[in-house]
């Protein structure tokens, strides 16, 4: 049988990536882009199903994939992952915190378990796995985090409800918070606050009508790609993005402006 472990030299020759969320369709885009860039991908996502069926159409790449179903809110879940991930995949550059939890219910109507729930997933999946995977970054003195939030961390929500906008100001300030921390660490975190991207979660929870309002308040006249969210998040990971810290690029085409 063949070991898991890498060499020191088969590590630093390894780009590897870590992706939250990843059976989703932002999730899928974003870990096919880093594909695309020559990384290895840990694909992180509780719905197992998902994350295989996103392997089966990889075909050449599918080498390049690994799926671990895995709840994030639980640290001791993170902590295992982690550590199987360190020692497969090798050291980790790049994490994109992207899974979520949406609820739009307002304060009134959300209970305290859906209220727990939202930011289990939302705020502490992305604390547990960045103090996992700081340290190997550290050991680099490389590393990228990309936080994805929305704009409904400053608009407060527009259709989301109050569990999904707080839990999503607490990610950003996660992001200025990390940012500060290692900015001498040769690490960036930044985030990226999209708006009304084209995925089921988005999509399906909005009413027809509110869908035709939302769409006659964006000047640029259209929803969101989830490709767009995914170019832009190459970007942030980028060598040359390395003087880019503690920022949050909204994407919401000129529904909010600041």
């Amino acid at each position: 049988m063949a070991s898991h472990h890498l060499t020191t030299q088969e590590h630093a020759r390894r780009k590897v990536a870590v992706v939250t969320g990843a059976a989703g369709t932002l999730g899928e885009s974003i870990t096919g882009m880093l594909l695309s860039e020559g990384y290895v991908v840990a694909a992180l996502d509780i719905r197992a199903e998902g994350l295989s069926a996103f392997k089966a159409t990889l075909d050449k790449k599918s080498d390049q994939y690994h799926a671990f179903a895995v709840d994030i809110s639980s640290a001791s879940a993170v902590e295992e992952v982690c550590r199987t991930i360190l020692t497969r995949l090798g050291a980790v550059s790049v994490l994109i915190n992207n899974a979520g939890l949406l609820s739009n219910h307002k304060c009134v109507q959300t209970s305290l378990t859906e209220w727990h729930r939202v930011m289990h997933v939302n705020v502490d999946g992305a604390f547990l796995l960045s103090q996992q995977l700081l340290p190997c970054m550290r050991s680099m003195h490389f590393g990228r985090i990309v936080n994805i939030t929305s704009m409904a961390a400053k608009t407060g929500g527009v259709t989301a409800g109050t569990a999904y906008a707080v839990s999503k100001g607490a990610l950003a300030s996660l992001t200025f918070s990390l940012a500060r921390e290692t900015a001498g660490d040769g690490i960036t975190v930044n985030g990226v606050a999209p708006a009304y991207v084209k995925t089921p979660m988005v999509m399906q929870q909005l009413r027809e009508e509110q869908r035709v309002q939302v769409l006659n308040s964006i000047p640029v006249g259209r929803f969101c790609e989830p490709e767009e969210v995914a170019h832009t998040v190459r970007f942030l990971i980028s060598p040359l993005a390395g003087f880019i810290t503690g920022e949050i690029i909204d994407q919401n085409g000129g529904y909010h402006m600041d």
